[in-house]
């Protein structure tokens, strides 16, 4: 009996500790990060990367991934497409050299890209502004987080252009046929939380392999609950909801994305 109980435990131990990855948050606009963080490890969210937005944001961003570095917390810095319009040629260039400076504390360059929905007078300067990130990107040879609302079909066609292979489509609006072109040249789409409610992201979920998937929450944002603020611990729902749709068991859901974080993310 005693032999038994040994060798269940040492079985046990072999097992493959269940993990889960929030690829895109923004803890520092969470309330009561402390116990945000401890919640999502104690349910196993072991990754989490908060995206910067802003130079001071992404001062924010590295230091809370520094604070904690121990409970997965990783930085991605960037400038958010409406945000730049507000900084002038020599302040975005000064953000970029700070990215540079701080390489090797960084998962990626997040969150950028294009969105056409707010000001249409600037499109040009957007454009101007996201092919400096992607330049950067491909300096230094990190993944890009990609916001892309309004102007889906412009990001792909610029990284296209640009040959980045690692590239995350972020809360991924447009329709399938983009949706197609994102997995035909093998990137990745980060399926928040919100597909809990969301048929959209059922949809492309029901339209690609999971080897072109990722989960993210959106944190604060998107709570898939619909009340209060969202936060990592929630993107166990995108796993969920993906292994439903899959009729996949949440393990093998989970070892997948693993897998997918890791060629993405992987130095």
């Amino acid at each position: 009996m005693k032999k038994l109980k040994k060798e269940i435990t040492k079985n046990s131990l072999k097992k493959e500790k269940l993990t889960f990855i929030d690829v895109h948050c923004h803890l520092d606009i969470c309330e009561n990060i402390d116990r945000i963080v401890r919640n999502a490890n104690r349910k196993n969210v072991n990754t989490i990367i908060t995206n910067g937005i802003n130079p001071s944001n992404n001062k924010k961003v590295l230091d809370l991934a520094k604070k904690y570095e121990k409970e997965g917390v990783k930085a991605a810095l960037g400038i958010y497409p409406i945000d730049a319009l507000s900084l002038k040629d020599e302040e975005i260039d000064s953000e970029l050299n700070f990215i540079r400076e701080n390489r090797e504390k960084i998962s990626a360059i997040g969150e950028v890209g294009l969105d056409f929905k707010e000001d249409l007078t600037k499109r040009e300067k957007q454009i101007k502004i996201f092919v400096k990130f992607i330049m950067l990107a491909a300096e230094l040879n990190k993944p890009l987080i990609i916001h892309s609302r309004g102007a889906e079909n412009q990001c792909i066609d610029m990284i296209e252009r640009a040959g980045i292979r690692k590239v995350v489509m972020h809360h991924f609006s447009g329709d399938m046929n983009l949706v197609d072109k994102i997995a035909q040249n093998n990137w990745f789409l980060s399926i928040p939380s919100s597909i809990k409610y969301s048929e959209h992201f059922q949809n492309i979920v029901k339209r690609i392999e999971i080897e072109n998937l990722l989960c993210e929450t959106d944190a604060p944002f998107l709570n898939p609950f619909k009340t209060g603020q969202n936060e990592p611990v929630n993107v166990l729902e995108s796993y969920k909801k993906i292994a439903e749709i899959k009729n996949m068991k949440i393990e093998d859901v989970a070892k997948k994305i693993k897998e997918n974080y890791e060629k993405v993310f992987a130095h």
